[in-house]
């Protein structure tokens, strides 16, 4: 099998996906494009801001495409790279890109609400504060994991203390997305400017960026680029969407699309030849094929954190309901591709049917940067823009798990009332957003002290969770609503099984560390045993509240929905 031939795959089936089953579902839930969004009717200059299609895409985009289309696909390739395409084309086109459609549809029709907020209003206050609360335990998770990540790729010195220019032109390249995003969100607030001439300012900006922080990197440790990333999650969970989060997603959006199209254009130009074998076989390692494929390739098929970005922030930024679409569904779909091109890569790069050595970032990183290479590009500059693009995919998706995590945490502790006269002493402080994101923060450094490695499976598991149960929660909105949601029954009881069994495997590995293997950490393994028991406890009261539900609606019940 050629690389060329698998690309050619998934575009072809990435396409009919979006424009035959999307569409289909676009026109039996009913789009009104005359239709007033939330980002109008509720504008506060914050969180609900009107915005482009493409704006919203790229901040949409840039929020889910994390480490896990680059990550999982590589990982999961030891099982060979059928089952991979497999679960990659079935899981993005029905399971993914419908739930982050969905989630996205669902919450414009009920003025922006968070998926919390959405579980209350259709299933009920209990399961709405039980979905709360898990997912604020799973941003923890998300935050540790990435944190972890991205300070690990803006470590400047080398194990034996040499100097990691790459690394730390990545990391110069990417402070200065920050700082020129805000800038760039003033200027854009002061001077409204068209796609046109707003895509140009952003390119130069882009070009810039890369030049000045190719020249002048920054060399700091692991642990303090942990403390810098912290920093700007506290940034970006409470200043203004249009001031930093937007205008820098916009900005992020292009190199992550620039390097899934380097990829693209390689694989053309190349055609690799796949070297890894379609099929290894049910268990390799030890680990089973089922669940850990579905598990392990979470973005690129489905993830629901993706979800928490539809309905947390997308959502209050749509200006009209026929982007939702492409937004949502398009969005999932860009992903998948990017999967693949990680598929290929890894298969390109095997030896002999062995996958080559190194962390699946490393393996990307160097097979794309080779593939700049081949048009001119020095192989030293092509290394910083790749290091820095895959950088670039965690640090957007943790911008965003900031922010909602933050929002999570404070709708636990709304009541019946936003309004903060109305609150009790105790709610006014747990409910400020500086207050819930410094209480979000500090657990998800606790956490992240683990490492990455620790924390990636319960991380994975508890995604997948999170889709589960969305996929429930919007059933019942569906069937409440009078809408068709059928398609959704099979991905929601698929996904639930699979994370169930998995999380369950975690707990016993933990607790036979524990008993019998020793070498038990209260801070990797203790931590994370007390949220997987947690995690899997409210998983299990959440799916028998809106099952219940599910089962006892009607189509004909009343909703206030439009």
């Amino acid at each position: 099998m050629t690389g060329l031939t698998l690309l050619g795959i998934a575009l072809l089936v990435c396409a009919g996906g979006y424009f035959i089953y999307g569409r289909w579902l676009t026109k039996i839930w009913g789009i009104d494009p005359g239709a007033k969004t939330p980002a109008y009717r509720l504008e506060d200059g914050n969180d609900y801001v009107p915005s482009s299609k493409f704006t919203v895409f790229a901040h949409q985009f840039s929020s889910i495409t994390g480490a896990g289309p680059v990550t999982g696909p590589i990982i999961a390739a030891m099982f060979g790279w059928v089952p991979v395409m497999l679960w990659l084309m079935i899981g993005g086109i029905f399971f993914g890109a419908v739930q982050d459609f969905t989630a996205l549809y669902a919450s414009v029709k009920n003025e922006g609400k968070s998926m919390g907020m959405l579980i209350e209003k259709y299933i009920g206050k209990t399961g709405k504060q039980m979905f709360l609360l898990f997912s604020w335990l799973f941003t923890l998770l998300v935050t540790a994991a990435f944190a972890d990540i991205v300070a690990g790729t803006f470590n400047g010195f080398t194990p034996n203390g040499s100097l990691a220019t790459p690394n730390a032109a990545a990391a110069s390249i990417s402070m200065l997305y920050i700082v020129v995003a805000i800038f760039f969100g003033l200027f854009l607030e002061k001077v409204p400017l068209s796609e046109k001439p707003k895509l140009a300012v952003g390119i130069l900006l882009i070009i810039g960026m890369l030049a000045a922080g190719i020249a002048y990197p920054l060399y700091f440790d692991k642990t303090t680029w942990i403390y810098v990333v912290f920093a700007y999650m506290f940034m970006a969970a409470v200043m203004p969407m249009w001031l930093l989060m937007e205008p820098r997603d916009y900005l992020s959006s292009f190199l992550l699309l620039g390097m899934i199209a380097s990829g693209v254009i390689g694989v053309v130009f190349t055609n690799p030849t796949i070297e890894l074998p379609a099929f290894v076989g049910f268990e390799v390692n030890g680990k089973p094929l089922f669940p850990i494929l579905f598990i392990t390739i979470a973005c690129g098929a489905v993830s629901g954190f993706h979800s928490l970005v539809s309905s947390g922030t997308s959502s209050k930024t749509i200006s009209n309901e026929k982007d939702m679409l492409f937004v949502g569904y398009g969005s999932m779909m860009v992903e998948t591709i990017l999967a693949v091109v990680a598929l290929i890569v890894v298969g390109a790069a095997a030896t002999g049917g062995v996958m080559p050595k190194g962390t699946p970032f490393q393996i990307f990183s160097a097979s794309v940067g080779n593939f700049l290479s081949m048009f001119g590009m020095s192989s030293f500059v092509a290394t910083c823009v790749v290091t820095m693009c895959v950088s670039a995919l965690a640090l957007t998706t943790l911008d965003s798990v900031g922010r909602i995590g933050r929002m999570c945490f404070q709708e636990l502790f709304t009541g019946d009332t936003t309004d903060p006269a109305k609150m009790s002493p105790m709610q006014r402080v747990l409910t400020n957003k500086y207050v819930a994101t410094v209480i979000t923060l500090f657990f998800g450094y606790l956490l992240c002290l683990g490492g990455y490695m620790n924390v990636w499976p319960l991380f994975g598991a508890a995604n997948q969770l999170c889709a589960a149960l969305v996929l429930i929660a919007l059933a019942v909105f569906m069937k409440v609503t009078g809408r068709q949601g059928k398609m959704l029954y099979i991905p929601m009881c698929f996904m639930l099984v699979v994370t169930l069994i998995s999380l369950g495997m975690s707990i016993y590995g933990i607790v036979r560390k524990i008993i019998y293997t020793g070498g038990f950490s209260f801070l990797t393994d203790g931590l994370q045993l007390i949220v997987a028991i947690a995690l899997i406890t409210l998983a299990m009261l959440i799916a028998s509240t809106s099952f219940r539900k599910l089962v006892d609606s009607s189509s004909s019940t009343n909703a206030s929905v439009r």
